[in-house]
């Protein structure tokens, strides 16, 4: 009797505590907060509020830590790089490239123009985070920020192929002066992606049309060598990942297709035909590829085998980054001629419309948080040099 009243005792502060919003779980990953472990089981999302608050000019992607603690935002034309807290959003490190001259390009006018080395384009964190690697557009390759320990440097002469830094903390107004290693990879660098276990990066290089394909190393600088260069038939843009199946699928943004790299081989496998101009690329667990095309404003879904398409839909003009939930049951396109973020449930055959939301200042660059509760969509606006943040709420 004496052990059913203590069993119904912890029973009772059990259901108090998960009533009141504490959770307990037994799982190590679920208290660092890493819900892509055990995703939540929503079917539903209602859009609660917008928070807006400044980056730089020219603000081009964000990215989250592994757990979505602090959101880095890449200014592009401030040639800088801002650490945000995702709570507070108080801005916590400004990371500076000291610039240096370069040839850069006009996308506008098509021509190659006068500008800076040293501008960030996309990043991708490394494997447990430690390493923020950032591709700068006008330096023809990849730098490596160590985000858990970063080495002062006192003697302050440039080295060969190393970009000098800035690092100034906000709370205690101190600068540090860092060296850090330049990992050449081919002209214009725009994506970069890793593989699970963190071996290999796969990066983008819009003006050599190639993929170059790096060994990675976060213990010991520069972190990085490149070991292929795979060429492909015209500009590679996206990247994503397929792990299980050891591929790539990278997007030919002034063509009609998605090239399948091999990652046994490190060369192009085949070729899928697309409709004009892909842009951004993710894929889910089941195999699928969702693909924005800027020029046709349209986004679609398409078999990761056969190249298919599995259904699309319109979105506003010129869309650009996509997201997924961590559920994969909505995704969240940002469109830089509409100045929206347009928000879509995926169905088994189709996509249905959530929400459009504005945006303005041409919104570029986007990642989520999420936690059991809320979902939240980081916006970057390449004009207006803001960030939005757009929250929502899980319904089950």
């Amino acid at each position: 009797m004496k052990n059913i009243r203590t069993l119904f005792t912890i029973l009772c502060i059990a259901g108090f505590l998960i009533a009141s919003g504490f959770y307990v779980f037994p799982d190590k990953r679920v208290l660092n907060k890493d819900f892509s472990v055990f995703p939540s089981p929503y079917s539903g999302l209602v859009f609660e509020k917008t928070e807006e608050i400044k980056a730089q000019s020219g603000v081009k992607s964000v990215l989250f830590n592994s757990d979505g603690t602090k959101l880095y935002a890449l200014n592009l034309e401030g040639m800088s790089i801002f650490e945000f807290d995702r709570v507070s959003k108080i801005l916590l490190r400004v990371i500076k490239f000291k610039p240096s001259e370069a040839l850069g390009w006009d996308y506008a006018q098509n021509k190659s123009i006068p500008s800076f080395a040293e501008k960030p384009v996309e990043a991708c964190l490394s494997e447990g985070g430690k390493i923020l690697w950032v591709s700068l557009h006008n330096a023809g390759g990849i730098v490596a920020l160590r985000l858990d320990s970063l080495p002062i440097v006192k003697n302050k002469i440039l080295l060969p192929n190393h970009k000098e830094i800035y690092i100034t903390r906000l709370n205690s107004l101190i600068t540090d002066t860092l060296m850090i290693p330049l990992i050449k990879t081919g002209k214009t660098p725009k994506v970069i992606a890793r593989t699970l276990d963190g071996r290999n990066l796969l990066v983008s290089n819009w003006h050599s049309q190639t993929i170059s394909v790096l060994a990675a190393n976060d213990t010991l600088a520069p972190y990085a060598r490149k070991i292929a260069s795979i060429s492909v038939k015209g500009i590679p843009r996206g990247i994503a990942v397929d792990n299980r199946n050891k591929k790539s699928y990278v997007t030919i943004m002034n063509g009609r297709t998605i090239s399948v790299i091999n990652h046994k081989t490190w060369k192009v496998e085949s070729n899928l035909p697309t409709a004009y101009n892909p842009r951004h690329i993710v894929a889910d667990s089941a195999g699928r590829l969702f693909i924005s095309f800027n020029a046709l404003a349209q986004l679609a879904c398409i078999s990761g085998k056969s190249g298919k398409v599995l259904f699309k839909t319109a979105t506003h003009e010129r869309p650009r980054t996509i997201v997924l939930s961590k559920n994969q049951k909505f995704i969240f396109v940002t469109c830089y001629g509409g100045n929206t973020l347009d928000v879509f449930r995926i169905n088994k055959n189709s996509f249905t419309r959530v929400a459009t939301l504005k945006s303005d200042g041409m919104p570029v660059g986007a990642d989520i948080y999420e936690d059991e509760r809320k979902l939240e969509v980081w916006v970057c606006n390449w004009m207006s040099g803001s960030l939005k943040i757009f929250t929502f709420k899980k319904l089950g």
